[in-house]
């Protein structure tokens, strides 16, 4: 379970390092869109659209369904969420670290405070 658990998170940031893939997770967010719509912003082909949302699509990002000629791409939660989930058992370091540069910050703007009133 756990070398399924790490594939899945090495496709979403694999999915996410790249920006055109991120500006489309962007556009999905608002709303279901065709892979000619997320074409269109980046001047690319269909065929390069849909090489994209294919990798969108192995990390769990993207669920797409054909109705007639149209595939329509919709954004699936689940895996920003997993993703989420890692990322945040480091913030505990990232909030520790900010709340010493914090108390750095203050006690230098305390010093500063005491020097001026000294003058």
């Amino acid at each position: 379970h756990m070398v399924e658990y790490s594939k899945h998170l090495d496709a979403v940031f694999h999915a996410l390092a790249d920006p055109t893939r991120r500006a489309m997770l962007g556009q999905l967010a608002e709303r279901e869109l065709t892979i000619g719509e997320l074409a269109t912003p980046f001047h690319m082909s269909f065929v390069g659209a849909s090489k994209h949302v294919r990798v969108l699509e192995n990390a769990g990002l993207v669920n797409r369904r054909i109705r007639g000629r149209t595939h329509l791409c919709r954004l699936e939660a689940a895996r920003l969420a997993e993703a989420d989930a890692w990322l945040r058992r480091y913030a505990r370091f990232w909030n520790e670290n900010l709340d010493a540069l914090e108390s750095l910050l203050r006690a230098e703007d305390e010093a500063k405070a005491r020097k001026l009133q000294k003058k």
